[in-house]
């Protein structure tokens, strides 16, 4: 199947005389560096849900080749080239991650990609998080990420009720696995339907952010709505090899590997009416800057942007106290 180009293609210019004489500069001078712009997140974000949709209509088996063909045309568009070479991987190593990933996927109950349609969105608006981020060290070992004094624990300020989110951690033993699941069968809508938190620990820019948002959602949601609920935090390059064997989409780089990103419940507040109510106050946060969201379903994923850290580890340090 033949995908056509939307690209103009190459257009003819005017042929540069080759007896122009060259502008000299003058000696000694040092050449003006030009600031790089910056790459357009919405043209970005915009030329991503024109893809998703040309994705979706090659969604079958037989149309493998052509959706090669497409991510390879579309990919070199200026609105997601410019982002996308301006990560650590470049373009090229990009789009042969994207494809390498497509060419793997198994839809399974774990993963948060439902078809490949949603692989490739989770993919490609998560390499703002890598832009972002691209200096920050990654948390490569469990052990980097329970001993590093960039993080805090969650339970210690929950426990001194510094925090305005609810999260659960993965129980640790076989019997506490078996309580987890003798709850979800009397009580199945009580909670959120997650594994929980690996890692109760998180940036304290992350935390001020988190304590933001449900403020804000609890003054915008119908009375009676629980608070924000954290479904994952911090995570270790280690673990998030975990996840990929067990079918998670788990992407590499990442921005939880770095400490910025989070993700957070959506689809159990239908059931309060405040899903939609939530969803919005995200989105409003991504357009002001602040944030870079991905719809993952039930789950929606969150990165913090450069610009707000300072603001926000000016507020935690008011929060605290410290």
């Amino acid at each position: 199947m033949r995908v056509p180009s939307r690209s103009p293609g190459q257009q003819p210019g005017s042929p540069v005389s080759p007896t122009a004489p060259a502008r000299r500069r003058p000696s000694g001078a040092t050449p003006r560096r030009v600031p790089t712009p910056e790459p357009d997140l919405a043209a970005y974000r915009t030329a991503v849900a024109e893809l998703l949709v040309e994705v979706g209509a090659l969604a079958d088996a037989s149309s493998t080749r052509a959706r090669q063909v497409l991510i390879d045309e579309r990919l070199r568009e200026p609105a997601l080239a410019d982002v996308l070479d301006a990560t650590p991987q470049g373009l090229i190593g990009a789009r042969e991650t994207l494809l390498l990933e497509m060419a793997r996927y198994q839809p399974n109950d774990r993963t948060s990609a439902r078809d490949l349609t949603a692989l490739v969105r989770i993919y490609l608006l998560s390499r703002i998080d890598v832009l972002w981020w691209q200096d920050a060290p990654t948390f490569l070992t469990d052990d980097q990420v329970n001993g590093s004094a960039e993080l805090v624990d969650l339970e210690w300020l929950r426990r001194r009720d510094l925090l305005g989110f609810r999260y659960q951690e993965q129980p640790a033993t076989m019997l506490g696995r078996a309580a987890r699941g003798l709850r979800r069968r009397l009580r199945p809508d009580l909670t959120p339907r997650t594994a929980g938190l690996l890692f109760r620990r998180a940036r304290r820019e992350v935390v001020a952010l988190l304590n933001d948002i449900a403020r804000e959602f609890a003054a915008a949601a119908p009375p009676a709505t629980p608070p924000l609920w954290v479904t994952s935090l911090v995570r270790s390059a280690e673990h998030q090899y975990r996840l990929r064997r067990l079918g998670y989409a788990a992407m590499l780089p990442s921005g939880h590997c770095l400490g910025y990103s989070v993700d957070v419940e959506l689809a159990w507040f239908e059931r309060f009416g405040a899903r939609d109510t939530l969803a919005e106050v995200l989105l409003n946060r991504q357009r002001a800057g602040e944030l870079n969201v991905i719809d993952e379903g039930q789950a929606w994923h969150l990165c913090l942007a450069p610009t707000a850290r300072r603001r926000l580890r000016r507020a935690y340090e008011a929060e605290m106290g410290v």
